[in-house]
């Protein structure tokens, strides 16, 4: 048994030092810098860019708070990518003021596809645009949105993730759940990296990127189910950090159905496996090369995440492994299954208290939440579990019913910071 013990070791000193890393660059969150000195001083002319598939009940929302930024109106416009639409989304979009494409395809039908699409046709007509901003449907965007997008361009940044909130955080145990996680993301991610100069990712929406950039490319190049990852990745590999921006608010709406949750995290966790495959050697070779910590912390945020997961699994594994044929007591059984499972279901509800803390969130209508949260993780470790032998790689719709408006999140915010 020499061999288990020796594995064992390895393999925990190797979760430890990862760990301890991710924590070291954390704690750069706590920093804070001061604001960068403005390279231009130019009002830059931004398209608002939204993709949707059968999203009537949502996209009029969107298309009201992108219309009523606090920029001047003549610097911006709408679009929305009505993709392979068979309700009234197009229509709704073009009474709400938007500017509308109509794309049908049925055989590529995910985000990064209808990006592309559209972006090649701005790129032939040589669009008079300095940058490019990406919204989900079901978003709201809050009133200075672009302004502070515009202050970006101005400090330097070519591509800037803005803060992801939630417009409907204490729904119930899900939707709390997506908001711990985003708020903890931010701070101790996004954030932390932004101070130390690496670099965050894209999360979604609520982004922008250089117009320039785009040509460059000849368009929106992914593949994976998750093109926010990829094109990150890929600046990564370039050695071009990407932005963060805590002004430029975008809020979003977050699944109630656990059913819904499930196929819309299994799809995420295929995506960063498409991605470990397509990009895990590039970053490492791409570290060994220019020996900078931009590509080794883009190489250990791409392991980071399903390798490590099967780590753990082998780590616990081994341990009833021992306790049934190497005279492990049933006292260190108990200890050792502690040792993981503490930090993996407890230690995630601290850190987003003292998130929400750091940031000035109200606790009190998150505390139900905070409870819940491991339930949440727990169940986000199911589906790396079932990604790991069955993986979906079709894309399926969220359906977003709600008619929530900009008005509504911002009078919910007064509400909970009176708490």
């Amino acid at each position: 048994m020499d061999y288990i013990y020796i594995l064992r070791e390895a393999l925990v000193w190797t979760i430890t030092i990862f760990w301890l890393y991710q924590i070291m660059i954390s704690l750069c969150s706590l920093v804070k810098l001061k604001e960068k000195p403005l390279k231009v001083k130019k009002d830059h002319r931004f398209m608002a860019i939204v993709p949707a598939h059968n999203e009537e009940a949502v996209i009029g929302n969107l298309v009201e708070s992108l219309k009523n930024q606090n920029y001047n109106k003549d610097l911006y416009d709408i679009y929305v990518i009505a993709d392979n639409c068979t309700d009234n989304t197009a229509r709704v979009a073009r009474e709400a003021g938007a500017i509308v494409y109509e794309r049908f395809d049925e055989t590529k039908k995910t985000k990064g596809y209808a990006l592309d699409w559209f972006l090649q046709q701005k790129i032939k007509e040589d669009a008079p645009y300095d940058a490019i901003c990406i919204f989900d449907a079901d978003n709201i965007v809050d009133k200075n949105f672009i302004a502070a997008m515009n202050k970006k361009l101005c400090q330097g940044e070519d591509v800037v993730q803005g803060y992801r909130d939630i417009k409907n955080p204490t729904d119930n145990w899900i939707t709390s759940g997506y908001a711990l996680f985003y708020w903890s993301m931010h701070r101790f991610y996004h954030l932390a990296r932004y101070n130390l100069g690496l670099s965050p990712m894209l999360n979604g929406t609520g982004f922008m990127v250089k117009f320039d950039i785009i040509k460059e490319n000849d368009g929106w190049k992914t593949i994976t189910l998750t093109e926010d990852i990829e094109f990150s990745l890929q600046r990564i590999l370039k050695g071009k950090r990407l932005g963060w921006s805590t002004e430029a608010i975008v809020y979003d709406e977050q699944p109630t159905g656990f059913k819904q949750s499930w196929s819309q995290r299994s799809r995420w966790t295929v995506g960063h496996m498409q991605c470990m495959k397509e990009y895990t050697s590039k970053l490492a070779e791409a570290a060994q090369k220019n020996k900078t910590m931009l590509n080794v912390d883009g190489f250990l945020y791409i392991i980071g995440s399903i390798p490590m997961f099967i780590i753990t699994i082998v780590l616990l594994a081994s341990n009833f492994v021992l306790y049934a044929v190497d005279g492990m007591t049933q006292m260190e059984l108990i200890l050792n299954i502690l040792r993981y499972l503490v930090p993996t279901f407890v230690l995630p509800s601290l850190t987003a208290a003292f998130v929400m803390l750091l940031d000035g969130k109200p606790i009190k209508p998150m505390i139900k939440g905070l409870f819940t949260y491991p339930l949440f993780m727990g169940s986000w470790l199911l589906i790396n579990f079932k990604c790991l032998f069955k993986r979906e790689t079709t894309w399926e719709k969220i359906n977003h019913v709600r008619s929530i408006k900009i008005d509504e999140v911002n009078d919910r915010i007064e509400e909970v910071e009176k708490v």
